[in-house]
């Protein structure tokens, strides 16, 4: 058959048509592109918030493990340069005539066991002194639960009167009073020392 100049113009028709398509296509593949690239962009943007929060968060861990290193020497100073020099004389003002100090006592026994930060001890009594940074309600059942182990587990002081003590660098006034009332003596920073807290009328627990 003879092509007509209708055939002619129906092939062209087709022709743009498909051109049009392949166009359309060509363009929908290139946002596409352009899409996925951003989606790239934004993936590497996060990874890289996500590498500098990971950088600070480290940096800020370094920092607390320095802060805890620094309190922890700060606690041993504490504890050297105050509470010790101070507490024999404290407890023997307060009538309690202990005149031995034995730091950093460890107690194994029986699959059970504790440490005594101080311990200040005559014949006849003993005090338990626990010392911490920033003095806890934790802290004060703790040591009440170390007093309660005390002459079980050190029998060589069965017939002592045992008594507790703890002692902080800082000493929230509400735990201070929660020590006073179970029968804890509360030592504090006075200065260059360390003070009893408890006033004149205390009547320590003794186990």
């Amino acid at each position: 058959m003879a092509t007509t100049a209708d055939d002619v113009w129906r092939l062209l028709g087709e022709l743009a048509t498909a051109q049009q398509e392949t166009e359309r296509r060509f363009q929908e593949t290139e946002r596409r592109f352009q899409e996925t690239e951003r989606r790239f962009q934004e993936t590497d943007r996060r990874f890289q918030e996500t590498e500098r929060r990971f950088q600070e968060t480290d940096r800020q861990i370094q920092q607390v493990s320095q802060q805890i290193g620094k309190l922890g020497n700060r606690l041993g100073e504490f504890v050297e340069w105050q509470v010790r020099p101070a507490v024999l004389r404290l407890f023997q003002e307060r009538g309690i005539a202990v005149h031995e100090l034995f730091p950093g006592v460890s107690i194994q026994r029986d699959n059970e066991g504790f440490e005594i930060d101080l311990l200040v001890i005559n014949s006849t009594e003993a005090v338990l002194v626990e010392v911490k940074s920033k003095l806890a309600p934790t802290d004060v059942d703790e040591h009440l639960e170390r007093l309660a182990k005390f002459k079980r587990l050190m029998p060589r002081y069965g017939d002592v009167q045992a008594m507790g003590a703890v002692a902080g660098m800082v000493v929230p006034p509400d735990v201070a009073r929660y020590a006073y009332r179970r029968g804890l003596f509360v030592l504090a920073p006075s200065g260059e020392t360390v003070t009893i807290l408890n006033d004149e009328e205390f009547q320590p627990r003794r186990w």
